[in-house]
C-alpha cells in the first residue's frame, strides 16, 4: 500500500486563507462522555476501597494480576539494578541528559526561586518565602511506548525544588517492565515507584491509599484517562497542566535543507494521528521542496502510517507573504514546540511571543529539545502558550509572603487599612487595625 501525507497548502493571499486555516486548527479537547463516567467511577471506587481497587482496575486494565501492593512496587535496589544492566550507551546517554536538564534548572532555581525581602521606609519587613512541595506524584506513560525522558523532566525539576519525596507510577500492561524508564527513575531520584497507570494510578496519588502516599501535586502526560482523572481531582492536589496532542511550527525562510524541516515534521507527526506539524514560509519553491522531501522520506519511517494520517488530517504548509506575517500567524496558534530555521534566527525571535519553546537555527532540531538539551520538554499545548509556561522548578515550589510591621508602620498603615475596612462594611478589621494605633 502507498502511503500518502497530503498536507493541506494554504496561501496567506488566497480569499479563503482564514477559514481554511481555522478549520486546520480546530481540535477539541472534549473527553468523551463515556469516558468521563468511566473516570468518575474509577476515581470514587479507589477513593473508597483504596489498594483493593487499585489491584483491580490493575489486574482488569494492564492485565497484570498480583496478590498485594508490594508486587507492583518497584524497589531503589530494582531501579539500580535496571541502571546497570542496560547498555553502556543508553547508560551515558542518560547520565548526560539528566545532567543537562539538571544544570538548567538549577540555573532556574537561582533565577526565580529563591526567597527574599526588604524594610519600608517605616523598619517592617516584607518579602516572599520560597518553599518546595512535601511530596509530587510524576506520572509516565507506559503503554503504547515508554518515556524515559519524561522520567527526567517530571523528576529532575522536582529534585532540585527540593522535594522531600518522588513518587513515579508508571504503566507495566502484562507486567513488562522497560528497563530503560526504571533506570531514568534512579537516575533522576525518585523516592518511590509503583506499577500502576490510568486513573486508577492518579486517583490512588490524589486521595492516598494504604500503600501509595498522598502527595501535593501530580505532573506528567498520559492518555484520555489520565487527562480526565486529573481534571477532576485538581482542587484536592495540584497539576502541571491538561495535554492536548503534540505540536510543532517550523518558519523557514528557505535556507536549511529541506529534508532536514521534513524530518522535523515527522518527529512530531509520529507522536499519534491527532499530532499538529505545520510549515509557514514566503518561499513557494522551498515549500515544494518540503513536499517533495515528505513523499520520499516518508516510505522509510517505521510509524510511516501514523505520520501520514496526521500529515493529511492537520498538517499544513502555509505560504506566507513575509517573515514578519509567518512571525504573526505563529503568534496566533501559539505552538508547543516553534522552529526558527533560518539563516538569522535572532532577527525573528524578538517578534516571537507566544510558544511553549523556540527553537532557534537550522541546528537546533526539536528532538534535542525532548531528550537532552536541558530545557524541560513538558510544554503547554492547544493554544495555551499564550497564558501558561513549560514545566519547571516553579511548579515544585510555592511562595508565602513575609509581612513584619513595625510599631512606627503600624501607625501609617493602620489608619489606611481602618479606612478602607469601614469603607467595605468590616467593622473588626477596621477595629483590630486601630487597636494598634497610638
Amino acid at each position: 500500500m502507498t502511503l500518502v501525507a497530503a498536507s493541506a497548502r494554504m496561501s496567506t493571499a488566497s480569499s479563503t486563507f482564514e477559514a481554511d486555516f481555522q478549520a486546520r486548527l480546530h481540535w477539541s479537547s472534549d473527553t468523551d462522555a463515556a469516558i468521563e463516567q468511566r473516570v468518575a467511577d474509577i476515581l470514587a471506587d479507589v477513593q473508597k476501597r483504596g489498594d483493593e481497587a487499585v489491584l483491580d482496575y490493575t489486574a482488569r486494565f494492564d492485565a497484570h494480576e498480583v496478590a498485594s501492593m508490594s508486587a507492583l512496587e518497584l524497589t531503589q535496589a530494582e531501579l539500580k539494578a535496571a541502571f546497570e544492566t542496560i547498555a553502556a550507551v543508553q547508560r551515558d546517554a542518560l547520565v548526560a541528559a539528566a545532567q543537562r536538564v539538571r544544570t538548567y534548572h538549577d540555573a532556574q532555581k537561582k533565577a526565580t526561586g529563591q526567597s527574599w525581602s526588604y524594610r519600608d521606609e517605616h523598619g517592617s519587613l516584607l518579602g516572599q518565602k520560597v518553599t518546595p512541595l512535601d511530596r509530587v506524584g510524576i506520572y509516565v506513560p507506559g503503554g503504547k511506548a515508554a518515556y524515559p525522558s519524561s522520567v527526567l523532566m517530571n523528576a529532575i525539576p522536582a529534585h532540585v525544588a527540593g522535594v522531600g519525596e518522588i513518587i513515579m507510577v508508571v504503566p507495566t500492561p502484562r507486567g513488562e517492565k522497560n528497563a530503560l524508564v526504571l533506570a531514568a527513575a534512579y537516575v533522576a531520584g525518585v523516592t518511590r515507584a509503583f506499577t500502576i497507570g490510568g486513573a486508577q494510578a492518579v486517583a490512588a496519588l490524589a486521595y492516598g491509599t494504604a500503600t501509595v502516599p498522598r502527595v501535593n501535586k501530580i505532573t506528567g502526560p498520559g492518555n484520555a484517562y489520565v487527562a480526565s482523572a486529573k481534571k477532576r481531582v485538581f482542587g484536592t492536589v495540584g497539576i502541571d497542566m491538561i495535554a492536548g496532542p503534540s505540536e510543532i511550527l517550523v518558519i523557514a525562510d528557505g535556507t536549511t535543507p529541506a529534508d532536514w524541516v521534513a524530518m522535523d515534521l515527522f518527529s512530531q507527526a509520529e507522536h499519534d494521528e491527532l499530532a499538529q506539524s505545520i510549515l509557514l514560509c514566503p518561499d513557494a519553491a522551498y515549500i515544494d521542496a518540503v513536499q517533495e522531501a515528505i513523499d520520499r522520506l516518508l516510505p522509510t519511517m517505521p510509524r510511516a502510517a501514523i505520520i501520514a494520517k496526521s500529515l493529511t488530517d492537520r498538517g499544513a504548509l502555509i505560504l506566507t507573504r513575509s517573515m514578519e506575517e509567518a512571525c504573526d500567524i505563529s503568534n496566533r496558534i501559539a505552538p508547543e514546540h516553534l522552529e526558527v530555521s533560518s539563516r538569522d534566527p535572532h532577527q525573528w525571535e524578538p517578534l516571537l511571543k507566544h510558544a511553549g519553546a523556540i527553537f532557534l537555527g537550522a541546528y537546533t532540531s526539536e528532538s534535542l529539545g525532548d531528550y537532552c538539551a536541558g530545557p524541560n520538554h513538558v510544554l503547554p499545548t492547544s493554544g495555551t502558550a499564550r497564558f501558561s509556561s513549560p514545566l519547571g522548578v516553579y511548579d515544585f515550589q510555592k511562595r508565602s509572603s513575609i509581612i513584619e510591621v513595625s510599631e512606627q508602620g503600624a501607625q501609617v498603615l493602620g489608619k489606611i487599612a481602618a479606612e478602607l475596612a469601614y469603607g467595605e462594611g468590616l467593622q473588626a478589621h477596621a477595629r483590630a487595625a486601630e487597636m494598634r494605633l497610638r
